[in-house]
Parts: C-alpha cells; sequence; structure tokens
C-alpha cells in the first residue's frame, strides 16, 4: 500500500485554524464570564467534531468502490456521466454537517483528469446539486481499466471545496484526496454493469464500505 500524503491526525490538517481560533477565543471570553463563555465552548466541540478525521481500512477486493465520504445514499440510479461522456450507475453520498468531511478515493488508480465547475449553492441532499452546485470532477482510470468518476459537490452552507491531486497521479482505494466544509455531497459515477451493494438511505462510511463492484470486463475503457 502506498505511503498516505500526510498520518491521520485525527483532526483534519483545514481545521486546525478554526479549532485553533475558537479554543483561544472561548479561553480569552471565560477570564471574562464563565457563563458567556459557555456557547463558545459548546462551538469549539462542534468545530472539534466537525473537522474530526479517523483513519479507517478498507476491505479487500480489487473490484471494490469504496464509499468517497461519510454520509447517507441519496441516490443510486442510471445516468449520463458528462465528465467522462459515457452511460454510468451514479450513487450519491450527502454529508450532513454532523458526518466526517475528509473525502476519500473510490478506487485504485490514475487520476485523468481533475476539472471544478463553478455554480450554485442548492440543498446538496437535492438531485439538481449534482449538475447545478459548485463541484469538482475527478475522473479515475484503474488498473483492471475501469473509469470512475467522483464529484465533490458543494451545498446549501459549504462553500469551499479543496482537492489535492492533479492528473498523472496514483491513488491508492481509500487514499485522502480531497475536503468539503459544511455539508455537501460526493457523486460517483461507474461503468454500465456495476453492480450496487447499497441502496437509498443507507448510512456509510467513508473507505470502509462498499458502495458497489465494478463489472469483471470494463466496458467503458476509453483510449
Amino acid at each position: 500500500m502506498n505511503k498516505p500524503p500526510y498520518p491521520h491526525p485525527i483532526i483534519a490538517r483545514e481545521g486546525w485554524p478554526f479549532l485553533a481560533g475558537i479554543v483561544l477565543v472561548s479561553i480569552a471570553v471565560s477570564f471574562w464570564s464563565g457563563a458567556a463563555s459557555i456557547p463558545l465552548w459548546l462551538l469549539s466541540i462542534f468545530v472539534l467534531q466537525f473537522f474530526r478525521d479517523p483513519a479507517r481500512i478498507a476491505p479487500e477486493g480489487g473490484l471494490n468502490v469504496l464509499s468517497p465520504a461519510d454520509g447517507r445514499v441519496v441516490a443510486v440510479e442510471e445516468v449520463r456521466d458528462t465528465y467522462a461522456d459515457r452511460d454510468a450507475l451514479k450513487i450519491s453520498v450527502f454529508m450532513n454537517v454532523f458526518n466526517v468531511h475528509s473525502n476519500r478515493s473510490p478506487v485504485k488508480g490514475t487520476v485523468v483528469s481533475v476539472n471544478y465547475f463553478a455554480g450554485q449553492f442548492f440543498n446538496a441532499s437535492l438531485d439538481k446539486a449534482s449538475l447545478e452546485n459548485e463541484r469538482n470532477a475527478t475522473v479515475l482510470r484503474t488498473d483492471h481499466g475501469h473509469v470512475v468518476t467522483a464529484v465533490q459537490v458543494a451545498g446549501l452552507v459549504a462553500k469551499r471545496i479543496l482537492c489535492y491531486i492533479k492528473p498523472g497521479d496514483r491513488l491508492y482505494a481509500g487514499q485522502r484526496y480531497g475536503f468539503i466544509r459544511f455539508g455537501s455531497r460526493v457523486d460517483v459515477y461507474l461503468p454500465p454493469g456495476s453492480r450496487p451493494r447499497v441502496a437509498i438511505g443507507d448510512k456509510v462510511q467513508a473507505t470502509s464500505t462498499v458502495l458497489a463492484e465494478l463489472p469483471d470486463s470494463p466496458a467503458d475503457i476509453q483510449e
């Protein structure tokens, strides 16, 4: 297994400035008034839980598609993957503000493309969010030749999508590659013939949950 780009620090690095800032303010207000500091300490706890980033173990299986995010499945449907220009099975995971927001690669493979699209900030649980919200699409090619697209989608209060990979990078399944702040979703587009292992309403965990299995023979190899 490849070495992670940085060790899991329990608290995501994206949250360090936020957590340090609110804790310092809470301490300062505590010296002035213990009662007045209570809301700030509660906010500190919220920030702490929001930016938690636990290490995860991926299940064995070369054809497994792992969940790229914690949350709830809101879509399992056949659609058109406009990012890779092919028909696909789409599985969408909605993250609320209490879920872990670190994003992980759903498969082992090579990054083909990474494209950012400006857009709206509709509630990420709505179907129209997939095509109308601000988003970042990553197309991956597995070692078996399957094309898998993972799209980070901003939500109603999510104002920042972070992605740390570029075309040509090699990722292992479950590798941390990005982060979305404050409520959002991730759409995964899979080749036709993929077998879903989750249903709408299921709760999933990034890396630990298998969303689907890829077909034995890739039908969407692109030259």
